[in-house]
C-alpha cells in the first residue's frame, strides 16, 4: 500500500473517511466527457464512538474487493510543510527531505513516513529554487490505520490528505488560466487551498472550527462528538452575526488576506480569480467575506461540478458539507500524488 504515494491500477476508487460521527463512503466513475459521476454515497453511525464496527459493516456491504480504496487522515495526524528542494539526484530526494524535515516536525523523523509533492513554476521563473509540499506522518498512525482497515478486509490502496483532497475539488472549478482560493470548515477547522493548473500551491490552516463559526459552541468540557447538527433560523437571522461570530469572520477575513498576500508574492504568475466556500449553511460567512475580499466570493453546490443522479441525497447542503472531503479523495486521478 502506498501511503501518500503514487499507484497506477486498475478499478474504480472508493473513498471511505472517518468523522467524529461515523463513517463515509463515496465512489465516483469519471468519463471522458461530463461530470464525475457519484455512483454510491453512503453513511455509517459510530457505535459508542468507535469505527470498528461501522468500518466492518461498509466491508461486507459495499464489496471493496472490487474498489481502489482510499482514507484521509485528520488534522493533527500529519504535517504537511513548504520546503525547498534538495539539489540531489532523483532516488535521493526522498532521503533528503528527510534530513530537511528533522527539525522542523514535532516527532523524530526517523519515525515518519514522508512523500512530497512538486509545486510547479512558471515557465519564466530563471533560476528560482524549485519548493515542493512534504507531508510527515508518525509511523504508528499509518500503521494503526492500515490495521484499522486490514482487520475490517477492506484493502486501502493509498491513504490521503484533506489539503489534497481539497485540490481535487477545487481543480473541477479553475477558470481556464487562472487560480482558484477555497475554503472550507469542518470540527477540525477551516482549510484554505489555493491550486492552479491543476496542482496545490497554498494550503492553510485556520484555527476555527465549524461549531464556532455557526455559534454553537459545545458546553465547558463537551467533546467535539456530542455537539449535534446546528438548528436552522430564519434567513434574516443567519444574516445577522452575533458578536461572537463577528470575531470568527475578522479572523477569518484576516488570515485569508494574510495567505492570499502571500500566495500573490510567492506565485507572482498566478492570479487567483474567486473564492469558493465548501458547502455550509453560513449565509452571513458568504456576505462578509464579499464585503471585505477583493475578489468575488461564491458558494458551491456540489452538483455542479460532479453528477449527482445517483446520489440524491447529496442534493442537501448538510450531506454535501458532510461528504465533501470524502468526494474530494474519491476524484484522485491515476498517478497524482497525495
Amino acid at each position: 500500500m502506498n501511503s501518500f504515494g503514487r499507484f497506477n491500477n486498475g478499478g474504480q476508487r472508493l473513498a471511505i473517511c472517518i468523522a467524529e460521527d461515523g463513517l463515509c463512503a463515496l465512489s465516483v466513475r469519471r468519463s471522458v466527457v461530463g461530470k464525475p459521476l457519484v455512483t454510491l454515497a453512503m453513511f455509517q453511525a459510530l457505535e459508542k464512538g468507535a469505527p470498528e464496527a461501522a468500518l466492518e459493516k461498509f466491508g461486507k456491504q459495499l464489496r471493496t474487493r472490487k474498489y481502489r480504496c482510499t482514507t484521509l487522515l485528520a488534522q493533527g495526524q500529519y504535517q504537511l510543510l513548504s520546503v525547498d528542494a534538495p539539489i540531489v539526484p532523483p532516488e535521493e530526494m526522498k532521503e533528503a527531505v528527510r534530513w530537511r524535515l528533522k527539525d522542523m516536525i514535532d516527532f523524530p523523523v526517523d519515525q515518519a513516513t514522508i512523500d512530497m509533492v512538486d509545486v510547479p513554476l512558471a515557465k519564466a521563473a530563471g533560476v528560482r529554487n524549485q519548493t515542493l509540499f512534504a507531508v510527515a506522518a508518525q509511523n504508528s498512525i499509518i500503521e494503526q490505520r492500515q490495521m484499522l482497515f486490514s482487520k475490517a478486509k477492506i484493502a486501502l490502496t493509498v491513504i490521503d490528505i484533506p489539503d489534497m483532497a481539497q485540490r481535487n475539488i477545487s481543480t473541477l472549478l479553475e477558470p481556464e488560466g487562472r487560480g482558484l482560493a477555497m475554503l472550507s470548515f469542518n470540527a477540525d477547522g477551516g482549510l484554505l487551498t489555493v491550486t492552479y493548473g491543476g496542482e496545490l500551491y497554498l494550503s492553510r490552516r485556520i484555527d476555527v472550527s465549524l461549531t464556532q463559526l455557526l455559534n454553537s459552541q459545545p458546553a465547558p468540557g463537551a467533546m467535539k462528538s456530542e455537539v449535534r447538527d446546528i438548528e436552522l433560523v430564519s434567513e434574516e437571522a443567519q444574516l445577522t452575526p452575533t458578536d461572537a461570530q463577528l470575531n470568527c469572520f475578522d479572523k477569518i477575513t484576516l488570515e485569508l488576506q494574510r495567505s492570499l498576500d502571500h500566495c500573490d508574492r510567492q506565485f507572482h504568475f498566478i492570479v487567483v480569480s474567486k473564492l469558493v466556500l465548501a458547502p455550509i449553511h453560513a449565509p452571513a460567512l458568504q456576505a462578509h467575506l464579499a464585503a471585505n475580499m477583493y475578489m468575488p466570493v461564491e458558494m458551491l453546490n456540489l452538483a455542479d461540478v460532479v453528477d449527482l443522479v445517483d446520489a440524491p441525497s447529496l442534493l442537501t447542503l448538510q450531506q454535501q458539507q458532510r461528504f465533501f472531503l470524502c468526494l474530494g479523495a474519491a476524484l484522485r486521478q491515476e498517478g497524482s500524488a497525495s
